[in-house]
């Protein structure tokens, strides 16, 4: 089998998901294992199969239209004027670079910008457009990025990645805390005052709990 690892180095890393897979990584694991063909990633361009036909020793072939066509490098732009500070389009951007907290304004970091256009349809007032990168005529494809660009772009899906495990192991944590202390005397945390109905509650609680703590050992 392939190696997905050296595929994945190959792919412009946006992780715009238009190759059908949810991020470059999957997508290369899709070629390494001959899910997928070599001619799916529209940012990548016609270079990029090039690129990964090289590798592969699969013939080239025309980007797969099914897909999406090649084309000038964009970058999201938030107007603030109208952003509600939902914290919608931070949870759909790849590579965190949008930043903004909730009922506050957002911006994008251009520079770190993939262009991979997730964070407009996660907009609810249509706030969100995309701009050329490069004056025309704009290049396209591997022409319009960069592998360094490439690079720090999956250095940042990475991270983000392990951020999110990190606030749903934390999540948990504080959830099971809560679930702990209202335990220890439910009478005073609960406006139910029937022996028999605080009893079924207790029993219940402990039973989340139970399964919580058990989940948290097998993470």
């Amino acid at each position: 089998m392939l190696d997905a690892d050296k595929i994945n180095a190959l792919l412009p890393q946006t992780q715009c998901t238009r190759c059908g897979y949810p991020d470059c990584a999957s997508y290369a694991q899709a070629i390494a294992t001959g899910e997928a063909g070599i001619n799916q990633c529209p940012p990548g361009g016609a270079e990029g199969v090039q690129r990964l036909a090289a590798l592969t020793g699969q013939p080239e072939a025309p980007l797969s239209e099914a897909f999406g066509l090649e084309g000038p490098r964009t970058i999201a732009v938030i107007d603030e004027s109208w952003c509600i500070g939902c914290t919608l389009c931070i949870k759909a951007c790849p590579v965190d670079c949008i930043i903004g907290t909730n009922k506050h304004l957002h911006t994008v970091i251009e520079s770190q910008c993939t262009g991979c256009e997730l964070c407009i349809p996660a907009c609810p007032v249509d706030c969100i457009s995309l701009v050329a990168a490069h004056p025309e005529p704009a290049p396209t494809g591997w022409a319009a990025w960069s592998q360094t660009l490439a690079d720090q772009a999956r250095e940042r899906h990475a991270f983000r990645a392990q951020r999110l495990v990190r606030a749903k192991a934390e999540h948990a944590e504080r959830l099971l805390a809560k679930g702990e202390h209202k335990a220890a005397d439910l009478a005073a945390a609960s406006k139910l005052t029937d022996p028999a109905v605080l009893d079924h509650k207790r029993s219940m609680i402990e039973a989340a709990l139970a399964r919580a703590r058990a989940r948290r050992q097998n993470t």
